[in-house]
């Protein structure tokens, strides 16, 4: 099990660190192999302009839970990071399904194992994620984050679907997955 100590780092790197490590929620999930960072300074970060009764999980201390509903429609999940409750997070935007591969399914009503959690609101909705999980420490149940159990080799890209700060190469992806929720695009 990471500590809550294992998230007081910055986004970027947090997010990096993120993948290759396993995500188990009331013994669900799988293989991170896509994340994205946000940071107070980020224009396209939800705290960027500061604390809100919505983003409040955000401003609170590193190793819980930040559960929201974008667009109203689909819950994401991100993991609050940083030191000194400084309005971080990484956003957990893609998983290989390993674990309870029949109540996924169930849950997203499909069988395609390369769908069950290819984006956030995926991932959430094959976890169950909603608003309770919201400010929950992530080393506690229903919690379960274990650190990667061998190298990986971890790509980075543009985030998506954000319209400010689109030049941060700050979203992270294991390499030649087929699990991601997009391609990464060949830069340079």
């Amino acid at each position: 099990m990471l500590p809550r100590s294992y998230f007081a780092r910055d986004a970027a790197e947090l997010a990096r660190a993120l993948i290759g490590a396993t995500l188990l929620v009331d013994g669900v999930g799988g293989v991170i192999v896509e994340t994205e960072a946000y940071e107070r300074e980020d224009p396209a970060s939800h705290s960027f302009g500061g604390k809100t009764n919505r983003n409040a999980a955000m401003f609170g201390p590193a190793g819980h839970a930040y559960a929201y509903r974008s667009y109203g429609i689909h819950w994401c999940l991100n993991a609050v990071c940083g030191r000194d409750q400084t309005g971080s997070a990484v956003l957990i935007r893609a998983l290989e399904p390993r674990a309870g591969l029949m109540t996924m399914r169930a849950r997203r009503g499909l069988e395609d194992v390369r769908k069950l959690c290819a984006g956030p609101g995926r991932l959430c909705e094959a976890l169950a994620i909603s608003q309770v999980h919201d400010g929950l420490p992530l080393d506690e149940p229903p919690f379960s984050f274990q650190d990667r159990s061998t190298d990986v080799v971890v790509i980075a890209g543009p985030r998506i679907g954000i319209t400010r700060a689109t030049e941060t190469l700050w979203r992270f992806g294991l390499a030649e997955s087929p699990f991601l929720s997009r391609p990464f695009p060949r830069l340079g």
